[in-house]
């Protein structure tokens, strides 16, 4: 069986709003070294690489005095557009996977196709506008930009839950681990782009 290798990328994202470099190996063993400004922004991503087994390297400068939102939107932009690189053609992988998520009292499921088809369905609420200092309408947004430049097709869904934090970080966990199993090799087809297409970029 051919193995999936090399699948590492880097990108450096500049704007009057951010600056932000993500180095990332989609076949690494979950480690990360995170600084984005933002606290709990910074704690969710380390869940993302942790439970991906992505290796995740995230360096961001933002207008933070402003808000966190062009920081958190940004960054999931440059982790986006390095996870697509990173993929390539898409060949050998699962491609598609799903799992519900468990912490505590709180349950949310994920579904992921690496589709090359950016789309998100985002069906989580939160009882506080904040966790922390964090706007909790960012969480969308962080998701959004990084299923558009990441080209997947991403459901995320809460299906009860009262604590905010754990919310968050069953989002993140829960497609962390999709992620993971949708971008693992496939045994059975392991130089095949998973699509009667023919291609998972265009």
């Amino acid at each position: 069986m051919a193995a999936l290798t090399n699948r590492k990328a880097t990108i450096a994202r500049r704007t009057k709003e951010t600056s932000i470099e993500v180095s990332l190996d989609l076949d690494g063993t979950g480690r990360y070294d995170v600084a984005t400004g933002v606290g709990f922004l910074d704690h969710m991503l380390e869940q993302l690489s942790r439970h991906s087994l992505i290796d995740m390297k995230v360096r961001a400068e933002g207008d933070t005095h402003i808000d966190d939102h062009h920081t958190t939107e940004d960054t999931g932009i440059a982790i986006g557009q390095a996870l697509s690189q990173a993929l390539g053609e898409r060949r050998g992988i699962t491609r598609y996977a799903s799992i519900d998520l468990a912490m505590d009292e709180t349950l949310t499921r994920a579904a992921v196709d690496v589709s090359g088809r950016p789309y998100l369905i985002w069906k989580v609420e939160f009882s506080r506008p904040k966790i922390g200092s964090f706007d909790t309408e960012l969480f969308r947004e962080f998701f959004q930009a990084l299923a558009q430049n990441a080209g997947i097709t991403l459901h995320v869904w809460n299906h009860y839950g009262e604590n905010n934090h754990h919310i968050a970080e069953t989002c993140f966990k829960a497609v962390a681990r999709a992620m993971r199993t949708a971008i693992e090799a496939d045994p059975r087809q392991p130089d095949v782009v998973p699509s009667t297409k023919g291609t998972l970029t265009a």
